[in-house]
C-alpha cells in the first residue's frame, strides 16, 4: 500500500535578527502577539498546555492565554480538573503558541504557580454572566450522565443568582507559568526555519540560535 503522506505548505518569512542576544524575550512576545492580532489570526490567545502526571504519562490540551507580563503567563481553569491534579504532582509545564497566518510558533518552559484569590476574582468579574454560570456548574474532567443533566445545573443556578452577582467557584482559578525557556520559531523556506532560543540562569536571559 503506498504512504499517503500529508500536503506539505512552504514557509517563507522574516529572518530572525540574531542581534536579539542579550535582549529580553517578553518584549519580543509581545511584539509577536500583537502581529497576530493585526493579522486576524484565529484564536491568537490559544495555547497548548502540557503537563506530566504523577505515572510519567504526558497529556496535552489547549488552553486560552489571558494575560502576560514579567512574572509569566497567565490562563484559568478548574482546580480540580484533570489538569490542576497533574500540576499539583509535577508543577513543571510547557505551553505552545503557533500562529500559521505569521508562519510562527512560540515554546515555553516553566514553573507553574497558583494566582492569588484576588487575582482569581478580579478575571472573573470579567467574564461574561454565562461563562460565570458556566464555571460554577462544571465539576471539570468528571464524568457525567448527559448534556441534559449538565444543562440542568446551569439554568438551575441561573435561577438562584438572578439579579444577583454570581460568586467566583472555590474551586476554580488562575495559573502563572514562570518561564526559564522561550524558543521564538519563525517558518523559512525549504524548512530552514529560524529559532532563536532564551534560557534564564540565575535570573539572567542568555540567547542562542539552534538548527532547524
Amino acid at each position: 500500500m503506498k504512504d499517503n503522506y500529508l500536503t506539505r505548505r512552504e514557509y517563507q518569512g522574516p529572518m530572525l535578527d540574531v542581534a536579539a542576544k542579550n535582549s529580553e524575550p517578553m518584549p519580543i512576545f509581545a511584539a509577536w502577539y500583537q502581529a497576530a492580532l493585526e493579522a486576524e489570526q484565529e484564536e491568537p490567545n490559544a495555547m497548548m498546555l502540557a503537563t506530566v502526571d504523577a505515572e510519567g504519562q504526558p497529556h496535552a490540551r489547549m488552553v486560552l492565554l489571558k494575560a502576560f507580563n514579567e512574572q509569566g503567563f497567565q490562563f484559568f481553569t478548574n482546580y480540580q480538573s484533570a489538569k490542576a491534579k497533574h500540576l499539583d504532582d509535577n508543577p513543571q509545564a510547557a505551553l505552545v503558541l503557533f500562529w500559521p497566518a505569521l508562519r510562527r510558533q512560540v515554546r515555553i518552559e516553566g514553573l507553574i504557580k497558583k494566582l492569588s484569590r484576588e487575582q482569581s476574582a478580579d478575571y472573573f468579574a470579567t467574564r461574561p454572566r454565562g461563562s460565570q454560570l458556566g464555571a460554577n456548574a462544571s465539576k471539570q474532567s468528571q464524568t457525567i450522565n448527559s448534556r441534559e443533566e449538565l444543562e440542568a445545573v446551569v439554568q438551575q443556578l441561573e435561577a438562584r443568582y438572578d439579579g444577583k452577582e454570581i460568586p467566583l467557584p472555590d474551586s476554580w482559578g488562575g495559573y502563572c507559568l514562570e518561564a526559564n525557556m522561550i524558543e521564538f520559531w519563525q517558518g523559512q523556506a525549504n524548512r530552514l526555519h529560524d529559532r532563536i532560543v532564551f534560557t534564564k540562569q540565575d535570573e539572567v536571559w542568555e540567547t542562542s540560535r539552534l538548527a532547524p
